[in-house]
């Protein structure tokens, strides 16, 4: 089991915090596998700063994807994606 540390903006970890988002999209950069610890610093953009809060949340399930494969630049571009989690 690895602990992951990432940054995480201030209104994507309160929506975590709060349990509303439970779907996270982060760029294949690291190694991830499930039952790692994903620890979430919420960082303020604003001010370059991190706020002190952290919430730690076990993977469950990965899904590694390449969207140009599937989209032109140009649409991912104008168009960007959605993330929708579903029941």
């Amino acid at each position: 089991m690895a602990i992951i540390k990432k940054k995480c903006w201030p209104e994507y970890f309160q929506l975590i915090k709060n349990g509303k988002k439970k779907v996270e999209i982060r760029l294949a950069d690291f190694e991830i596998k499930p039952g790692d610890v994903l620890v979430l610093e919420e960082f303020d953009p604003e001010t370059n700063t991190y706020t002190g809060r952290q919430i730690k949340k076990k993977a469950k399930s990965i899904i590694k994807f390449n969207p140009t494969l599937m989209h032109r630049y140009e649409d991912m571009k104008k168009f960007g994606f959605y993330i929708i989690d579903m029941e």
